[in-house]
């Protein structure tokens, strides 16, 4: 027995020793969020929406700019006959003559036309594209939050998972070392074998606890260096430093941040313009469209007719008259879906009032935990030596003995990863007022 647990022990420092060995990358919480922000496919594929909507705004204001058109054709006439037709009077006496040969053609044009009033459909199209692209940067703005607090999630899980596997790797220690005691005990009849089966038992099930762990770990690091776009195996190292030197300002206690900063609710208001533009440009169809037109032309019939500089301006105008009478129908068109866009705001305003309200309740119950935690911390390692002084004098059986260590090592555990869970419930707290973006970009300048 002795020597199995010998070799399991050394085994297990092998095993530990190899893992220690690997070399691990580390990275802030900044660094993290920056590295997310400039490799992340979402905030990519949110910055090329943004350009997208910003060439269809150009687009837009390109349809208010002069028309210019130029055409030209040279054609070639295959035994063309030609009757020109005169109103002279003296046609009995006159001799026919021999008909030019025309065998080709060459045609010149240059069309321009500049829209003067088109229902204002013009500069509504234009106020459209303009609050669908300030919508659209809203919208990628709102997905560079959503980037930072995935990272900071993972970032937070990452250090919870390797600050328990620290604690649980020192407590199983502490379990071997007992277990080699009992071990020894109960071959010289110190204790009965129930006892050193129970400490067996409890390595056991920190064993498990730390394969769980470390299960967890890998998983949740390698959805960080995925989101990073860093190679799948780095080992990614948090230091505690980064949780424990934390500092925390201008922490929100109501809804108006929120109501001011979201970018969500930015991008809807901006869709709430864009289909109230819409609406105008809708009922354009019910006004005349009117243009400045003019132009210049040459032509050439061979051995027929030659025209130079035929030059042309004018005013054209256009009317649907049918649009009286159907357009009605794609007006409420546009006006029921200017109401669903205002519906939608007012859904979100409600949900992000929800949003901070439970942001806020989290954050103050974290700091709540924190306390209790550390209050039970010193309760459980005080209780721990009592127990043990009380189970070395023969006072306490090895029951009392384990359940006391794992209780301090419960609250042990719970006090260590605190000071983290309020930092993330901090920076929950700030995504849900719209604030979370600012806090990192402030920490560059």
């Amino acid at each position: 027995m002795k020597i199995s647990q010998l070799l399991l022990f050394g085994v297990y420092f092998i095993g530990i020793s190899t893992i220690d060995a690997q070399e691990k990358t580390y990275l802030t919480l900044d660094e993290a969020v920056q590295m997310a922000w400039n490799k992340s496919n979402e905030v990519i594929l949110g910055n090329t929406k943004v350009n997208t909507k910003k060439h269809e705004l150009q687009a837009a204001k390109n349809s208010q700019y002069p028309n210019l058109k130029a055409s030209g054709q040279f054609q070639h006439l295959t035994k063309a006959t030609i009757d020109l037709k005169t109103n002279s009077s003296n046609t009995n006496n006159t001799t026919p003559s021999t008909p030019p040969l025309v065998d080709r053609l060459v045609l010149g044009q240059i069309n321009a036309s500049l829209p003067i009033f088109a229902g204002f459909k013009i500069q509504n199209s234009i106020q459209v594209a303009k609050n669908l692209f300030e919508a659209e940067t809203s919208m990628a703005n709102q997905t560079k939050e959503e980037i930072a607090m995935r990272v900071i999630e993972y970032y937070a899980g990452l250090y919870k998972s390797q600050k328990t596997l620290e604690i649980l790797k020192e407590n199983q220690k502490r379990a071997q070392q007992r277990v080699f005691d009992f071990s020894e005990m109960e071959k010289n009849g110190i204790i009965p074998r129930n006892d050193l089966l129970k400490s067996q038992l409890q390595v056991s099930k920190i064993q498990l606890s730390i394969d769980e762990t470390t299960n967890n770990l890998d998983i949740v690091n390698y959805y960080l260096v995925t989101l990073l776009k860093l190679p799948a195996d780095t080992k990614l190292e948090i230091r505690e430093s980064d949780f424990t030197n934390f500092k925390m300002d201008n922490i929100p206690t109501d809804e108006k941040p929120a109501l001011e900063n979201r970018k969500d609710l930015e991008a809807m208001h901006f869709q709430e313009k864009a289909t109230l533009a819409n609406i105008k440009i809708t009922k354009s169809a019910y006004y005349p469209s009117v243009m400045l037109i003019g132009g210049y032309t040459t032509l050439d019939l061979h051995n027929f007719i030659n025209v130079q500089n035929a030059m042309n301006i004018g005013v054209g105008i256009s009317y649907d008259l049918s649009d009286i009478l159907k357009n009605g129908t794609n007006v409420k068109i546009a006006e029921s879906k200017s109401l669903e866009v205002q519906n939608s705001e007012e859904i979100l305003t409600d949900n992000i009032r929800i949003q901070v309200k439970q942001a806020i309740e989290n954050y103050d119950l974290s700091l709540k935990q924190s306390q209790v935690y550390r209050q039970a911390f010193e309760q459980a390692t005080e209780n721990y030596r009592i127990v043990k002084d009380k189970y070395d004098n023969g006072l306490s059986d090895t029951n009392d003995l384990l359940e006391a260590d794992v209780d301090q090592l419960s609250s042990k555990i719970n006090t260590s990863l605190a000071k983290a869970n309020i930092i993330q419930k901090y920076y929950e707290l700030l995504s849900a007022t719209g604030q979370l973006s600012q806090s990192f970009n402030l920490s560059k300048i």
